[in-house]
């Protein structure tokens, strides 16, 4: 409106601009049912990594982004140029410039390694973080993963009013009359891009949001997913609570969640607003297989041994001897008619049991021993027990044994199965022990402002994604990296696989970049870009979380069993609602300081998490270059992913482009010269492990062909497949 006012004022004929006003304003007053605001201009993109050159378009590095000039000659280490809008030429250091990219123009995007970590070198399973503006990273991932996604967890910026996030490089802050239309601008943008990412067919978007913009958001959220089925949670995250001068102190936040398909909520024994009673807590059996620290057979050689089943009807047999550290298993001699079952790891790799021969044979003969199936295949066999917890707790009382099955082995309480409410109010919430402790405890000179609870972002998707073993989840607006933790956590609970993409940028705060500012540093500056939160705070904490270790390398303390909120059962003196007077009752009570063996989980904060993560940032490529297949080693990152990111990134040496790359641990291969196809083909087929193959060449014709002749799951021409499908910043609907 402002824009429409100011050009009404230079209409010189009073009567017509008189007019014209009077129509502006009887269509401001007309209602629109739904969300109205004003449409901003789109954010440009700085490209620090590419040199500014004569003909291209720049900004200032200190200045608005969106002040545009055109480069029209260099002169030495000045440049002179013209403003985009008109103007007068001005002059300016280079080193003062950084190359820009306008919302419509084509960009081209890689993968640039910056670092990883691995603790599970024998794992396919490989997490992302992708330093990057989200939106040019959604549309990455929009190539890549396009419908493939199950689950989206974002925790968006607040927009409190406190200069918390930017918008074209500039932050808002609360006297910025257009603060909440340029929110939505922005949300509006991504929030298209991700809904491509998400399988329609059954898949969740979660959003966490204060009341600054809860309302806005729903609105918004509707507009645009008007298939999915849209709930509100509010859930308490701060306890204590937040003053507000004018009224009630806020001690919730609310999350959105979006259905799309056939999802829905699995239920568990949590409603997550009262207390768990006992008659709704669910009994864990525990795998006689080791898992995390001290797992691997040479760490406790004394419990490798065998368990023999027979043959006929997988019943147990017996149990062999410990195998000396030197023995190999692949010769020992299993009794007439069974088969061996040794603690055998995904990778088949060696581990232990938990139990020795003696203590496994007690727990076998008072029925609290059962077996999964046999895998014939692999030789192996999950077998689960009770621990001294729960015997503990089946002594007292607690819990009864109301049977035992044909096998003998005992059945316990029916665990009764509910579906959470839509109030939340869980301790292991509170954003300040488990969110700002939290990551007090890994880095104690850094600062992070409002960081989720860890297990406020478990709860939130595990309801989701605890039968999909497997599944992708991504969060787009990472902030300190919760959702990568939440996720190493659920699947070192229950032995996922699944895998998370972390997108954020890497921004200084407000305080830092003034002060940063004034020592005469520029964005794009190693010191300025060391001090952004995906280099100081993101991958830091999820080295620090998979190692164990805090970031000056001393064991973490604690475990995370904290999520597990254990309740007694008390008599305690109540007040009668009806009568006013002392009545006995009985009340569930929180236990603090639990027995390590009765505790739900064993999982201890220093033993990390067995798995790998890469750090990657977005950077951007000649469109020329691309087409003349000149620029291989930098995509092959971005081939990686899109061949499901299995296994460790490769990297080629060299500038060299090999005409055939097959690589078996990465599932992928491929055929960079057509005229080598017949080898090609050929090495395929000598591995079964391949499932995905791009194949460069110019001709579709020839792609096609070629194509039909290769036995896998899916093929792609390069590099026409890339640059055909990709135009970041082309504002596509």
């Amino acid at each position: 409106m402002a824009i429409i006012d100011d050009l009404i004022k230079q209409i010189k004929d009073d009567s017509l601009r008189e007019r014209i006003q009077a129509e502006v304003y009887k269509l401001t007053q007309q209602k629109k049912f739904g969300l109205v605001f004003e449409n901003h201009l789109p954010e440009c993109t700085p490209l620090y990594e590419v040199p500014v050159k004569v003909g291209g378009t720049v900004s200032l590095k200190n200045g608005n982004i969106d002040e545009l000039y055109i480069v029209k000659d260099i002169l030495g280490e000045q440049s002179i140029c013209l403003s985009k809008d008109g103007g007068e030429e001005k002059k300016f250091n280079i080193n003062d410039l950084v190359t820009t990219a306008e919302f419509g123009e084509p960009i081209y995007p890689y993968l640039k390694f910056i670092d990883s970590i691995s603790s599970a070198p024998d794992s396919e399973l490989w997490h992302t973080l992708i330093e990057a503006d989200n939106y040019h990273a959604l549309q990455l991932l929009e190539y890549l993963y396009a419908g493939k996604v199950d689950c989206i967890y974002i925790d968006p910026p607040y927009n409190t009013g406190a200069r918390d996030w930017k918008y074209n490089n500039d932050y808002v802050d609360s006297s910025d009359s257009y603060r909440h239309s340029k929110w939505l601008s922005m949300m509006e943008k991504r929030l298209k891009l991700a809904k491509k990412l998400l399988n329609p067919e059954d898949s969740v978007l979660i959003c966490t949001i204060d009341e600054k913009e809860y309302l806005h958001l729903g609105c918004l959220l509707e507009e645009l997913f008007p298939e999915a089925n849209i709930q509100m949670v509010s859930s308490v995250i701060n306890p204590k609570g937040s003053a507000r001068d004018f009224g009630f102190s806020r001690a919730e936040e609310y999350i959105y969640y979006l259905f799309f398909g056939t999802a829905k909520i699995i239920a568990t024994n949590d409603d997550m607003l009262r207390p768990v009673s006992k008659e709704l807590r669910e009994v864990r059996w525990a795998s006689l297989q080791r898992s995390g620290s001290d797992s691997r057979r040479f760490e406790c050689p004394n419990l490798f041994y065998p368990i023999f089943f027979n043959e006929d009807d997988d019943s147990f047999h017996s149990v062999g001897d410990t195998l000396p550290i030197e023995a190999n298993r692949d010769e020992v001699v299993p009794p007439l008619g069974t088969y061996a079952v040794f603690p055998l790891g995904k990778q088949l790799d060696e581990r232990r049991w938990q139990l020795s021969q003696e203590t496994f044979m007690e727990r076998l003969n008072l029925g609290y021993v059962y077996y999964g199936s046999y895998n014939k295949k692999r030789g192996t066999r999950a077998i689960y027990y009770l621990s001294n917890g729960i015997i503990k707790q089946i002594e007292e009382g607690r819990i009864r044994i109301v049977g035992r099955d044909e096998k003998g082995v005992v059945i316990l309480d029916d665990v009764k199965q509910v579906r959470p409410m839509s109030v939340w109010n869980k301790a292991s919430h509170s954003a300040s022990e488990y969110g700002s402790s939290l990551l007090l405890s890994l880095f104690p000179d850094r600062k992070f402002t409002f960081p989720k609870s860890l297990y406020a972002v478990r709860d939130s998707i595990r309801f989701f994604v605890a039968n999909k073993p497997e599944a992708l989840i991504v969060d787009f607006f990472a902030g300190s990296g919760t959702t990568l933790h939440a996720v190493n956590l659920l699947n070192a609970e229950d032995g996922g696989q699944r895998r998370c993409i972390m997108v954020t940028n890497n921004e200084v705060s407000d305080s830092e970049a003034k002060s940063l500012s004034k020592r005469g540093y520029k964005p794009g500056d190693e010191e300025w870009e060391r001090l952004g939160i995906a280099r100081y705070v993101t991958w830091p904490r999820t080295v620090c979380s998979i190692k164990g270790e805090d970031i000056n390398g001393n064991p973490l303390k604690g475990d995370y069993g904290t999520y597990h909120e254990e309740y007694q059962e008390i008599e305690e003196e109540l007040i009668s609602s009806e009568t006013g007077k002392p009545v006995r009752g009985k009340l569930f009570q929180l236990r603090k300081n639990v027995p390590d063996d009765e505790r739900l989980s064993e999982m201890k904060m220093a033993d990390g998490f067995k798995t790998n993560a890469i750090y990657f940032k977005l950077g951007f490529l000649d469109k020329t270059a691309v087409a003349l297949g000149r620029q291989f080693k930098e995509l092959l990152s971005v081939l990686w992913m899109k061949a499901g990111a299995v296994g460790k990134c490769p990297q080629v040496e060299g500038e060299t482009v090999p005409e055939i790359l097959i690589l078996p641990e990465n599932r992928f291969a491929v055929l960079n010269d057509e005229k080598e196809f017949p080898e090609f083909s050929e090495q395929i087929k000598e591995t079964s492990k391949i499932e995905t193959v791009f194949i460069v060449t110019d001709s579709e014709q020839g792609y096609r062909e070629m194509a039909s002749k290769l036995e896998v799951k899916t093929t792609y021409q390069l590099y026409r497949d890339y640059l055909d499908n990709f135009r970041i910043n082309m504002g596509r609907k």
